[in-house]
């Protein structure tokens, strides 16, 4: 193997050697259309009040996202990431705590894979000091205001969420974007929890920032299998 190769993942390696599938790329290409009808389906089904059509698109967005995602040779980790996710937008389907809490431990899950996901690549100090300082403000300032069966947990979430948002920088720029809005919108959520004053329409910010999120996410992971796949074809 040359010097290229060598310095190239596993899970990028496997996937350099399968080639080029043009008709893998068309059906990504659907794949994604069919993703942003969707998301367009959902995002305007809540502006419109229109509670079917939510829970109609809702559980297609991730399964859709997946599959195009499994057609660019996407990472496991990646896969199972979007998958929890999918798990969590599930359970936030019925409001009730229970549900809220089982939503949240699938989010986690998916949080985890990305943080695995992410490796050791580096991040800047300065943007996680400021990671920092935005968690530990909005768990104080939420705390008081949060059902008390919920402090700890939401606790807990809040700081593996930062984390995942802080490590997806090591990914590049998309993705950071990505975990940034991740972040965006489960605090919306959180303040919501708490009872605090929300924007019109919360859940539609809610739901288009976490749909960014997401894609940015999968889209920054994948560019690097890509890049490594051409250097060992080229190679």
């Amino acid at each position: 193997m040359s010097a290229t190769g060598s310095r190239t993942p596993s899970w990028a390696d496997r996937r350099a050697s399968a080639g080029h599938r043009p008709a893998a790329g068309a059906a990504g290409r659907a794949l994604l259309v069919a993703f942003g009808v969707a998301a367009a389906v959902d995002l305007g089904a809540l502006l419109a009040g229109w509670h079917l059509g939510h829970v109609i698109a809702k559980p297609l967005l991730m399964p859709l996202l997946v599959a195009h995602v499994i057609t660019r040779r996407a990472p496991r980790l990646l896969i199972a990431a979007l998958l929890f996710g999918w798990g969590g937008d599930l359970a936030l389907l019925f409001d009730a705590e229970p549900a809220f809490l089982v939503g949240m431990g699938s989010f986690a899950a998916g949080h985890v894979c990305y943080l695995v996901l992410f490796g050791r690549g580096r991040t800047g100090p300065v943007l996680g000091g400021a990671y920092a300082l935005a968690l530990v403000g909005t768990v104080a300032l939420l705390w008081g205001d949060l059902p008390a069966g919920l402090r700890v947990p939401v606790a807990g979430y809040s700081l593996l969420l930062t984390a995942m948002a802080y490590r997806s920088s090591a990914l590049g720029r998309t993705a950071g974007i990505g975990g940034a809005l991740f972040l965006l919108s489960d605090t919306l959520i959180a303040t919501g929890v708490a009872e605090w004053p929300q924007p019109p329409r919360p859940d539609f910010w809610i739901m288009a920032t976490y749909l960014a999120a997401q894609y940015l996410l999968a889209a920054g992971a994948i560019a690097p299998a890509q890049a490594y796949r051409r250097e060992v074809i080229q190679d």
